[in-house]
């Protein structure tokens, strides 16, 4: 089971990443370009929200069955620098951004106007993304290859 949600979660990385590009390029250009918010806009950003949430419960499973996770030996794992990435480090991340999705994602529903729809989705949607590929950049895994 820990091989299949690994591989699992490596993989939905790829369709996460590229959902918040595809929302963050749509939210710019709808920013930037005064176009409307459209439905396709709406949907777009919610499936990104969506990926990026069942990402993260693939995490929290893979969590408590990683070798590399030490949440019950949090002493030695402060000690280990990729222990401590893996137990802490990667996991506050990653919610951090999952958090940042969620507020923007909440924020643009209740804008009222076009431009501050796209202008919040940009910005929460785009520091998401920032704190998403420096957590793996700091893995020392590739971001387009194999790996966890």
């Amino acid at each position: 089971m820990y091989t299949f949600l690994l591989k699992f979660h490596s993989g939905l990385r790829y369709i996460v990443l590229l959902l918040l590009v595809l929302a963050l390029i749509q939210a710019l250009a709808g920013w930037f370009g005064n176009k409307t918010y459209t439905e396709g806009n709406r949907k777009l950003n919610l499936f990104s929200m969506i990926s990026a949430h069942v990402q993260l419960l693939t995490g929290l499973i893979l969590y408590f069955y990683s070798p590399f996770v030490k949440y019950n030996e949090m002493a030695v794992a402060m000690k280990d620098a990729s222990l401590r990435y893996w137990t802490v480090e990667h996991l506050a991340m990653m919610i951090f951004a999952l958090v940042l999705i969620t507020v923007g994602h909440a924020r643009a529903k209740k804008a009222a106007e076009a431009a501050a729809k796209h202008r919040t989705v940009a910005i929460f949607y785009g520091l998401a993304l920032v704190v998403i590929l420096a957590a793996i950049m700091q893995s020392g895994r590739p971001i387009f290859g194999s790996g966890a």
